[in-house]
């Protein structure tokens, strides 16, 4: 197996101790899962931590969609050589900074030695200077989705509760699993229609994996179910505007499950900041 497939289970070298990593994925598109990165940023924002998003959906990037930016340098640019790292990470409604990727570019559908060693560089300079860094990667199974997956110490998928978004995250787990020797999966369900369903669909695709996927030592691997984000209309009307839920609507149902989702990624995965 290639280094480029092994995950980090202990902070990007050169890291101070308490950087973590987080990578924010889905098994398939349309669930929510740059929603969920960018508010959850602001969510651990809130708490005191220095926060980068890095928008790892390489060539199908929307995370200034998201956030209603308008960047005049991203990543392709630092990859390139036209602009520096520090001149493109840029501070977000939030108070948490991104570093924005271009879209539409299909020299980065492949993960090319050139494109591997670039994004690795840029990692290991940036997390150094954050409390956590959540890559928002694309969706799937491709090379460059694995490879950035393969970055994070923590991996969080996000899904939904319809059966072709269960499906694709059971696929994605699955590869997780064998490719990366991922001993855990933390879950969020997103558009929980009642309480408590997150927890039982992360159940029953535990039973799945018991039956079907065991990791090299043995076991299966262990899903971490972290919380549900319910449906919620204040969810569509803060991403019709662009802007984020925490800041147009902090007391709707959603906006509070994702200070919930903060709260139990601090005390589980982050350092405490005096």
């Amino acid at each position: 197996m290639s280094d480029a497939l092994s995950p980090t289970n202990t902070p990007t070298p050169g890291s101070p101790p308490g950087a973590r990593i987080i990578a924010i994925t889905s098994g398939k598109g349309g669930v929510g899962k740059t929603f969920v990165s960018a508010n959850l940023a602001a969510a651990l924002t809130r708490r005191g931590h220095r926060v980068l998003v890095l928008d790892a959906d390489l060539g199908l990037a929307n995370l200034d969609v998201v956030l209603n930016l308008h960047p005049k340098i991203t990543l392709h640019d630092v990859f390139t050589g036209k602009a520096t790292l520090e001149s493109a990470v840029i501070q977000a409604p939030g108070g948490f900074h991104v570093l924005l990727a271009g879209s539409g570019m299909v020299e980065y559908s492949r993960l090319t030695p050139e494109v591997r060693n670039q994004f690795l560089s840029v990692i290991q300079a940036l997390t150094p200077k954050y409390d956590v860094v959540l890559l928002d990667t694309g969706a799937g199974i491709s090379d460059v989705v694995l490879f950035s997956v393969s970055l994070a110490s923590e991996v969080l998928i996000v899904a939904t509760p319809e059966p072709t978004s269960l499906t694709d995250a059971y696929a994605a787990i699955k590869v997780l699993s064998m490719q990366q020797k991922r001993q855990h999966v933390r879950m969020v369900i997103n558009q929980a229609a009642r309480p408590g369903d997150g927890r039982a669909i992360t159940s029953q695709l535990q039973q799945v994996l018991d039956r079907f996927v065991t990791t090299e030592s043995g076991r299966p691997v262990r899903l971490i179910h972290m919380g549900d984000i319910p449906a919620d209309p204040s969810v569509r009307d803060a991403v019709m505007r662009r802007q984020l839920l925490l800041l147009q609507t902090p007391g709707c149902p959603a906006a509070l499950a994702m200070a919930q989702l903060a709260n139990k990624i601090e005390t589980t995965l982050l350092t405490p900041v005096p």
